[in-house]
């Protein structure tokens, strides 16, 4: 308890923000009152957070407010039911990461188990940044989405602007966004076009692969007729980022994001110049990197719980975006078929009979899977990284009771990525090499021989 309450001095530090901390046993009430000053009192931080001020001296750079107010009874309450089904669902089935629950900004749950390398010594703390696989496509659209915000392009630009010899009719940004590009999936269909899996693969290659095959892919649908994940989309939209902006991907969301949102375990993983990057595992065995592992967009954002917390807040109160940009990105795009789930702007969501929206976007990759969950409306936020694939990640759903309701017979838990909303994953042969569809994950591995 007292490292999260230095930490959350520390990190508050820096805007002049006094915390006063009232604890009683376990729980912590905390109340965030205003930016310190010489002259009369300001109003406190959590009306600045209703109202979403912008002081002037922040609207060249992203201001987000400290963590709001919230009782020790209602702290209290959420730590139990949060701590519940920690015990049932991630401690007692091999857990192996770190997970937060938090309330208006208020962390009121906490936890790291295990270890980085397994076996290992280097236990997993705060300050672990591990792989959020899908997750990382939250970033890439939202730097897309700031980059429409600032008047830099248009989402319904056709990607012959950016790329004029890109040959799929109707793709816009906004297809490759919303997962209606009808592109096929490049996890899929790089080895079976020849390519030398000896080599990365990077986003450049995979735009040119689209473009040398697009008659011979079978994997092609018309675009903007119905939802259909793909990672290719998010590969495409980080070329476009840099693009515009003139600059490599990975530093534009760390200039952009990172940096001044202090997220400062939070980056871009490339193996070719960290090879010895932190690992992942299926039980104890440790996934080898594979030709696919340089590619970013769709994946390969590495980060804490504690950064994720933070992206979080920039995303819920702040100036970093205005209020028409996130309802865009909040937005529901796919509605040819009835459901509660849907997805918007390189987010997933849960529209509940009741009117509640769960805000979401699952990831998994090799051994990491990852779970980010926001309840807007209340002020919300459920985060959970693992290095040891555990499908019960994705069972963190069933903590958004703890903050309202959000119960519904139909709302399944489902892993990473299907095709279509709550379809399972599908195995699809190529050649030698297996690979499982309908996730961001690519299972490869050679086929037995016969005997």
């Amino acid at each position: 308890m007292l490292r999260t309450i230095k930490s959350l001095r520390s990190a508050l530090a820096p805007h002049k923000i006094t915390v006063y901390i009232c604890s009683a046993g376990f729980f912590v009430a905390i109340a965030i009152l205003a930016f310190t000053s010489s002259t009369a009192e300001e109003p406190p931080v959590s009306r600045l957070i209703v109202k979403n001020t912008i002081q002037k001296d922040t609207l060249s750079r992203p201001f987000v407010p400290g963590p709001g107010i919230i009782s020790e009874s209602e702290a209290g309450r959420i730590h139990t039911y949060a701590y519940n089904w920690y015990q049932d669902f991630l401690a007692s089935k091999g857990f192996n990461g770190g997970m937060i629950v938090a309330k208006n900004g208020n962390i009121v749950f906490e936890r790291y188990r295990g270890t980085g390398h397994i076996p290992g010594s280097d236990n997993i703390d705060e300050n672990t940044s591990l792989q959020i696989a899908s997750t990382s496509k939250t970033f890439t659209a939202m730097a897309v989405l700031k980059l429409w915000q600032d008047g830099k392009l248009n989402i319904n630009d056709p990607l012959t602007k950016y790329f004029p010899n890109f040959n799929y009719a109707g793709v816009t940004i906004k297809t490759l966004l919303d997962h209606r590009s009808g592109l096929p999936n490049y996890l899929y269909g790089m080895a079976d076009k020849g390519w030398d899996q000896s080599r990365y693969v990077h986003n450049k290659d995979v735009l040119d692969w689209c473009i040398k095959y697009r008659y011979t892919l079978q994997d092609v649908a018309p675009a903007d007729k119905h939802f259909r994940y793909c990672n290719t989309n998010f590969v495409l939209l980080a070329l476009i980022v840099e693009k515009v902006t003139g600059m490599n991907f990975p530093d534009y969301l760390k200039q952009t994001f990172f940096v001044p949102l202090g997220m400062e375990h939070t980056f871009i993983f490339n193996p070719e110049t960290d090879p010895n990057g932190m690992p992942s595992y299926t039980g104890r065995k440790r996934v080898k990197w594979n030709y696919l592992d340089a590619v970013y967009g769709d994946k390969n954002v590495y980060t804490t719980p504690r950064d994720l917390l933070k992206w979080d807040r920039a995303l819920s109160v702040g100036n970093l975006f205005t209020p028409a940009t996130l309802q865009a990105a909040y937005t529901p795009y796919s509605n040819e078929s009835r459901g509660m789930k849907n997805y918007g702007l390189g987010w997933r969501m849960n529209i509940y009979p009741n009117g509640k929206k769960m805000i979401y976007h699952n990831g998994w990759w090799h051994g990491s899977n990852c779970a980010f969950i926001r309840l807007i409306e209340d002020s919300a936020t459920i985060i959970i990284i693992s290095n040891k694939y555990n499908s019960n990640v994705y069972k963190a759903k069933k903590l958004a009771p703890a903050f309202g309701d959000y119960l519904s017979g139909n709302d399944v838990d489902d892993n990473e990525n299907p095709d279509t909303f709550g379809t399972p994953a599908r195995v699809v042969r190529h050649g030698r090499h297996t690979a499982v569809r309908g996730t961001s994950h690519l299972a490869v591995r050679r086929k037995r021989k016969r005997k």
